[in-house]
């Protein structure tokens, strides 16, 4: 990030992309935001995060895509609510109470690894154009980091109807 590009001052979506100013924040902007999303769902009911999942997308798309034509890059790295909503779907399901804290970590880790290698077809949705392929590629991120935890969950822990299931089933 250059200079002009720090001290530019950030309107709205600026400020949503980059969650508040965090994504500017030095080294591993992505790590950021996923730990500042673990902490944020934490203190969520688990009743509100589908809702908060949502909202995240749809606000995170615009922020994304106009942050983004503001400084004339396709994908900054500043803009780290991608990370967020992403790491939410991680943990969807998984986060039922403070209680189920401790998959907090695990989904943290999953959802970096799939983020960071972008393994098929993750590699292919970040090729969409503007806030669409900003968000698309950390969304399914987390679906994929969502359900190996589920896998895991049930094969190792015999635990059915969690993650993103629970939703849907």
């Amino acid at each position: 990030m250059t200079d002009s590009q720090e001290k530019r001052p950030l309107g709205a979506a600026g400020w949503i992309a980059t969650l508040a100013g965090s994504g500017r924040m030095g080294q591993a902007p992505g790590t950021i935001g996923s730990a500042e999303a673990c902490i944020i769902a934490y203190f969520l009911p688990a009743q509100v995060m589908p809702w908060a999942i949502l909202a995240a997308i749809l606000v995170g798309t615009w922020a994304s895509g106009a942050h983004a034509r503001a400084l004339g890059q396709s994908d900054p790295g500043e803009v780290i609510v991608d990370e967020l909503a992403g790491q939410w779907i991680a943990l969807a399901g998984h986060m039922v109470s403070r209680a189920s804290a401790g998959w907090l970590i695990p989904c943290l880790a999953l959802f970096r690894l799939f983020d960071i290698l972008k393994p098929w077809p993750v590699n292919k949705l970040e090729k969409l154009p503007g806030g669409v392929g900003i968000m698309a590629d950390d969304l399914l991120a987390g679906v994929e980091a969502n359900l190996c935890l589920v896998a895991f969950r049930y094969f190792f822990q015999g635990q059915s109807g969690t993650g993103l299931l629970t939703w849907f089933l």
